[in-house]
C-alpha cells in the first residue's frame, strides 16, 4: 500500500546521506582555515565600522532589505526526482502528507539562514538604536513571515507562468521591506496597513492555487533539480561530483582570444584543450571571475596594508585550489588517452594555464593598491604574489597532478 510519509522519509534519509558525504569534502582542513580567517577578518572590520558608525548611516534600510530577502526567498524542497512525474502521478491525491513533510522540512532547513541574519544584524541594530528592545520582536515577525512565505511559494508553484511567480515574489518582497522598515522605525500605523496588504497578497496566491486542479509536477522537479545542481556545482570546486552534468557555453569571442596566440603544434594540443575548457565550461570561468572580484573588493576596503596583502594571497590560494580541478575535467573522455602525446605536455599545459591565471589575478590585486596610491603595498603584493604562485604551482599543485 502506498505510504506518502514513508516515501518522504526515505527521500529525506537519502538526501541527508548524500549531502553530508559531500559537505565533508567542502569543509576540509584547507577550506576551514580560509573560511575561519575570512570570518575573523570580517568580524574585526564590522566591529570597527560599528564603533565609528556615521549618524546618517542607512542602518534601517540595510536591515529591512536583508530581512525581506531572507523571508521572501523561501523555496520548497520537495526531494522529487524526474521519474516521479510518471510514477507518482497516479498517486497525486495521496501525496498530501508527503508535501506537508516537505514544507516542514524546508522551513526547518532554512532556519539557519534566519538565525544567521539575526545574529549578523543585531550589533548594527544595537549600535543604531542603543538597545535590543524592538529587535527580538522583529525576530518573531521574521520567523512568522518565513512560514507564510513558504506557504505562498508552495501555492505559487502550482502556477506554470514564470512571470506570475516572479510578480508575486517582487510584490511580497516590496511589501515586506516596507513592513520591516516601518516597524523598525516605530511607525505602527503604516506597518499595520502594510501587513493588511501583505495578507491580501497571500490570500490571492492561495486563490490562484485553489483554481489549479493538479500539481505542476514538472515545475517542482525542475526547481529541485536546479537547487541540487547549484549544490553540486559548489561541491565540484572541492571534489569530483558524478551527479553533475556538464553545461557548455559557446563564448566564441573569448575562445578566439585565448587560442589565437597558439601555434599549430603538437606541444600545444593540451594548451588548446584546457583553454577552451576554461572558457566554455559553465563553472571554471565563473569561479575565477567571482574570486578575483571579491578579492579586489576586500583589498580595496581593508585599510591595513598587511592584512590586505594577506587577503590577496588567500584569494590566490583559493583560486588555485578550485581551478586545479581542470586536470580531472576530461577524466571520462577516453579519446584523450589515445593522443600520441606525452603526459608531461598535459601536466605542463594545466600548470601553465593556472600560473597565467594567477599572475593576472595578482596584477589586478596590485592594480587596486596602485589605485589607492599605496605603492609600497603594490610592491609587496606583487613580490609576495609571484613568490606565492611559484610555491603553489611548483610545490603543491604539481605534486597533485602526478
Amino acid at each position: 500500500m502506498f505510504n506518502a510519509h514513508e516515501l518522504f522519509m526515505n527521500r529525506f534519509r537519502g538526501f541527508v546521506k548524500e549531502t553530508s558525504r559531500y559537505l565533508q569534502y567542502v569543509f576540509n582542513g584547507h577550506t576551514a582555515i580560509a573560511i575561519l580567517f575570512l570570518i575573523s577578518a570580517g568580524a574585526y572590520y564590522y566591529q570597527q565600522l560599528l564603533s565609528d558608525l556615521p549618524a546618517d548611516f542607512p542602518s534601517v534600510w540595510i536591515i529591512a532589505i536583508f530581512f525581506s530577502l531572507v523571508v521572501t526567498y523561501s523555496p520548497v524542497h520537495t526531494l522529487l526526482k524526474e521519474a516521479d512525474v510518471m510514477f507518482l502521478l497516479p498517486a497525486e491525491q495521496k501525496m498530501q502528507r508527503y508535501f506537508f513533510n516537505a514544507i516542514v522540512f524546508s522551513y526547518l532547513m532554512q532556519l539557519y539562514l534566519v538565525i544567521l541574519t539575526l545574529a549578523v544584524f543585531a550589533p548594527l541594530y544595537q549600535a543604531t538604536f542603543g538597545t535590543y528592545k524592538g529587535y527580538w520582536f522583529s525576530a518573531v515577525i521574521l520567523l512568522l513571515l518565513k512560514a507564510w512565505n513558504l506557504m505562498a511559494n508552495w501555492w505559487m508553484l502550482k502556477i506554470r507562468d514564470k512571470n506570475s511567480r516572479m510578480a508575486d515574489f517582487i510584490c511580497r518582497f516590496v511589501l515586506q521591506f516596507a513592513l520591516f522598515y516601518f516597524f523598525i522605525n516605530g511607525l505602527a500605523i503604516f506597518a499595520g496597513i502594510t501587513t493588511v496588504l501583505l495578507f491580501v497578497v497571500f490570500l490571492y496566491a492561495y486563490y490562484l492555487s485553489s483554481r489549479q486542479k493538479s500539481i505542476a509536477w514538472d515545475v517542482l522537479v525542475a526547481k529541485d533539480h536546479t537547487r541540487m545542481r547549484s549544490f553540486y556545482r559548489l561541491v565540484s570546486m572541492f571534489t569530483d561530483v558524478p551527479h553533475l552534468k556538464s553545461v557548455v557555453k559557446k563564448r566564441h569571442w573569448l575562445v578566439n582570444l585565448l587560442i589565437s596566440s597558439l601555434s599549430f603544434h603538437t606541444k600545444n594540443t593540451y594548451k588548446y584543450l584546457y583553454r577552451i575548457t576554461l572558457v566554455r565550461s559553465a563553472d571554471y570561468l565563473g569561479i575565477y571571475v567571482r574570486l578575483v572580484l571579491i578579492g579586489m573588493l576586500a583589498i580595496f576596503y581593508i585599510p591595513q596594508q598587511g592584512i590586505a596583502v594577506v587577503i590577496g594571497l588567500l584569494f590566490i590560494y583559493l583560486t588555485a585550489i578550485q581551478l586545479m580541478t581542470l586536470w580531472h575535467h576530461h577524466r571520462t573522455v577516453l579519446w584523450i588517452d589515445l593522443y600520441p602525446i606525452s603526459l608531461a605536455f598535459r601536466q605542463q599545459a594545466v600548470l601553465s594555464l593556472l600560473q597565467q591565471l594567477l599572475l593576472v589575478q595578482t596584477a589586478l590585486f596590485v592594480g587596486v593598491f596602485i589605485l589607492q596610491q599605496n605603492f609600497s603595498g603594490a610592491v609587496i603584493m606583487a613580490a609576495g604574489g609571484i613568490l606565492w604562485i611559484i610555491l603553489l604551482i611548483r610545490g603543491y599543485i604539481k605534486k597533485k597532478l602526478l
